[in-house]
């Protein structure tokens, strides 16, 4: 007998019992909407998480907001860059282990099991800051931007280290926000690709609000979120857009001394001066606001795919377009999503 369906028969002949109606009552309507054959509805599990996020986001941001002073149209200091993250990360690691003990699975479930985490996040910083000092030797070559010192000795150490550790927690709290429980659920509801792209635009659309921002630098900021999504279909792990994410802010913020998507940060090695139009140089928004950010991203992907794509099956192959259904891991600890049937 199928789940949400009661079958009822009629009594022997000659019983006193009153009979009983044999026929087969459909599962109620309102149950329908809320559970599926995996529990929970995907869309219902997202707007939990996503309300869960946003109340304690807001109620840490409330807390501390006061505190901090913070004006997003200056350099902002690491400390007060931690500071500011930290209201994100927290909340974001308690919305997900809420979920995670509601399906009864380990809080690591969505991204972080697997083989080959260190190698993966460490390959990441690499590619990461590989891939924005590109950008930026780029940009320096034809004319775009100009490069002077900034920091020496100490102090450059200083400040490297602790923008290291602020964007390290910009790449947790931004991939496990976007790509981790989000992603791994709505996989499940519609399909990996089908999901890969909204997050990516609500990726992008986040960014909006940063001073500075410009319709190209929304643009490679969707790009990006697509990258990362990108690497978690082909190593089931966001170990490896947590390291490039990290990185790129990192070289870019820190190293470089640029704008990260219009917002400045207080103590770096170098000094940037953009150049010439902005739609080339990036202006306020920083090399992610040239239109070169794109096709760089663009190998970037077919990067990806040449060295990935010839490895291995992507654990979300059974539903890359269509709704899955969330598998115990493979023998390496791998996610796996099958065909929803």
């Amino acid at each position: 007998m199928s789940e949400g369906t009661e079958r009822t028969t009629a009594p022997a002949s000659g019983s006193d019992v009153a009979p009983e109606v044999s026929a087969t009552r459909p599962q109620s309507l309102s149950r329908w909407i809320v559970l599926g054959p995996q529990g929970l509805r995907a869309g219902w599990s997202i707007l939990i998480f996503a309300a869960l996020c946003a109340i304690l986001i807001i109620g840490a941001q409330i807390f501390v907001g006061p505190l901090l002073h913070v004006n997003l149209n200056t350099p902002i200091g690491p400390l007060k860059g931690l500071a500011m993250e930290l209201c994100q990360f927290v909340p974001v690691v308690i919305a997900t282990w809420v979920m995670a003990r509601l399906e009864r699975r380990p809080l690591l479930s969505y991204g972080y099991q697997g083989p080959a985490r260190t190698v993966r996040f460490i390959s990441g910083i690499v590619w990461g800051f590989l891939a924005i000092s590109a950008l930026v030797l780029a940009l320096h070559h034809f004319g775009y931007l100009a490069l002077q010192g900034a920091l020496h000795g100490g102090a450059a150490l200083k400040y490297a280290g602790l923008w290291g550790v602020v964007f390290v927690c910009v790449g947790f709290t931004e991939e496990s926000l976007f790509r981790g429980y989000a992603q791994f659920t709505i996989t499940r509801g519609i399909g990996f690709w089908w999901g890969m792209i909204l997050f990516a635009l609500l990726f992008g659309l986040m960014h909006r609000t940063n001073p500075g921002e410009s319709p190209v630098g929304l643009a490679s900021v969707v790009g990006a979120g697509l990258i990362f999504c990108l690497s978690l279909w082909f190593t089931g792990s966001l170990w490896w857009a947590v390291g490039f994410h990290a990185a790129w802010d990192w070289g870019q913020s820190y190293f470089y001394g640029t704008a990260d998507s219009g917002m400045l940060a207080q103590g770096h090695l170098f000094r940037e001066h953009p150049m010439g139009s902005a739609l080339w140089s990036g202006g306020t928004t920083g090399p992610e606001g040239s239109v070169l950010v794109l096709p760089f991203l663009l190998v970037v992907g077919l990067l990806m795919a040449l060295w990935w794509g010839r490895r291995g099956k992507s654990p979300f192959v059974g539903s890359a377009w269509t709704p899955g259904r969330m598998q115990a891991p493979d023998s390496g600890g791998r996610p796996r999503l099958t065909t929803a049937r």
